[in-house]
């Protein structure tokens, strides 16, 4: 497996579509699924390939010279507990690093939802240094409290 930039808007668009699309436990609502892979067109997306095969991605985008957030990461079910994820944060940890950026920050479903899933999510950020900060109850909609997690990059 290694860790590719990919360059081209369409193809970050089609990798995010297909790996979220795969992934309806996380990822059930389709217009955001659409939203993620419009987002992808302009932002910075580190795909994992095993095989010529996409197996993940992570989307990466700056919200101001010290700040930088996991937009959007997917990894295909059958691909999960190998490593995958620690090695896409790690291209972007290497992305911020090189540009100044010392804050990389994810939001992701907050504990108060009972999604097993999203339990996991939290356990995998915390595993990678981040840091639970705030909950934003509103941020998505009432069903879906948002978690936000930063981890600073020394």
């Amino acid at each position: 497996m290694h860790i590719h930039t990919i360059e081209e808007a369409q193809q970050r668009a089609d990798i995010c579509l297909a790996i979220l699309r795969a992934l309806p436990d996380w990822f059930g609502n389709e217009a955001a699924v659409l939203d993620y892979a419009k987002q992808c067109e302009t932002l910075p997306v580190f795909a994992a390939i095993e095989d010529e095969q996409v197996i993940g991605f992570v989307a990466l985008k700056q919200h101001s010279e010290f700040a930088s957030e996991v937009c959007v990461m997917g990894i295909l079910p059958e691909a999960h507990r190998r490593g995958i994820g620690r090695a896409l944060l790690a291209a972007c940890e290497e992305a911020c690093w090189a540009n100044g950026t010392r804050f990389l920050t994810v939001k992701t479903l907050a504990n108060s939802h009972p999604d097993g899933g999203y339990a996991k999510t939290r356990a995998f950020y915390r595993a990678m240094g981040f840091v639970p900060l705030e909950v934003f109850p509103l941020h998505w909609d009432e069903a879906n409290p948002c978690l936000f997690m930063a981890k600073y990059l020394d």
